[in-house]
């Protein structure tokens, strides 16, 4: 056990492994769009939205689990008294986090709830330090976070369409959705210590999918096309939420959580660069695009720097 916390404290693994995350995750945001296409879900059909989302994020924990219990060579369900970690995770990272963030996405624009969005950084190692007391914040902490803040910014900015104006369900939801994922990274640190981190992120995504299934149906949402192609897709996408969120929660589990959030910073900058190669969004590859990736690498490496010793 400990030879195995060794080897995932390890810079090139956690570097590696967070980074595999991001790319996944990346590769998400064309993939919604090519979805949206596909299953003729429109752009301003939040419903649909969000039963495609609980769709996908229902497959992603059924994947989860049977990789989970395939790899442990037995069934992963949770214990007696696991179920109540299981709900709170479901809650935070599926149901609230995806709900606020697709009800103010309906009501900002795209390039400004990236930037929002991208304060979960911010979120998660100001909640893991000041109220879980898992760690210590520090200048180095901070320095890097806005300097790879600055990089999510500049990347978006490529784009235009930010302006100064504010509405709670628009702007605020996106933020809320920030605080979402900060609190169920900080509990996920937590319940891991004495749970299987897989079997937490696959039946915490079944039950949460489910949930914004029932949700986005009860809404009016409804997915009224489906193709041989559509569904490879959805099952893709659920792959992507299945294996990135499972090894996410394996490097929460064994690093700080500020080690492992700062790479969150990658996400829009894998989804600028994946957007321009699988949806021929050329325009949005630029010198700024170059310049962002290079702050944001800037942000993560100050993060992750080890402490000078005296």
């Amino acid at each position: 056990m400990r030879q195995k916390e060794q080897f995932m404290q390890k810079t090139i693994v956690v570097w590696l492994g967070a980074l595999i995350c991001c790319t996944l995750w990346g590769s998400a945001y064309p993939c919604i769009k090519i979805g949206y296409g596909m299953f003729a879900v429109g752009a301003e059909d939040v419903a649909s939205q969000i039963l495609f989302a609980g769709c996908r994020f229902s497959l992603a924990g059924v994947l989860s689990i049977l990789l989970g219990s395939a790899a442990g060579k037995k069934i992963l369900i949770p214990g007696r008294t696991s179920w109540g970690k299981v709900l709170i995770l479901c809650m935070m990272q599926t149901v609230l986090q995806y709900l606020f963030f697709y009800i103010g996405l309906a009501r900002t624009t795209g390039v400004k709830a990236s930037i929002i969005e991208g304060v979960n950084v911010f979120c998660a190692i100001l909640v893991a330090s000041l109220l879980f007391h898992q760690e210590t914040l520090n200048g180095r902490k901070i320095i890097g976070s806005i300097i790879g803040f600055a990089g999510v910014v500049l990347v978006n900015l490529t784009g235009g369409g930010v302006d100064l104006g504010f509405s709670f369900l628009g702007e605020g939801f996106i933020f809320l959705s920030a605080v979402a994922y900060a609190f169920s990274s900080a509990c996920m640190k937590i319940f891991s210590k004495d749970e299987n981190p897989v079997a937490l992120s696959g039946w915490q995504f079944l039950i949460g999918g489910l949930i914004m299934m029932l949700c986005g149906y009860a809404a009016g949402g409804r997915l009224t096309v489906w193709t041989g192609k559509g569904v490879l897709l959805l099952l893709y996408m659920a792959m992507i939420s299945a294996v990135a969120y499972s090894l996410w929660s394996i490097l929460l589990k064994y690093n700080p959580v500020s080690k492992v959030a700062v790479f969150g910073f990658m996400n829009p900058v894998c989804g600028v660069i994946l957007s321009a190669v699988l949806l021929g969004e050329t325009g949005s590859l630029s010198v700024m695009s170059v310049a962002a990736l290079v702050l944001v690498c800037m942000g993560i490496y100050i993060v992750n720097r080890p402490e000078k010793t005296e």
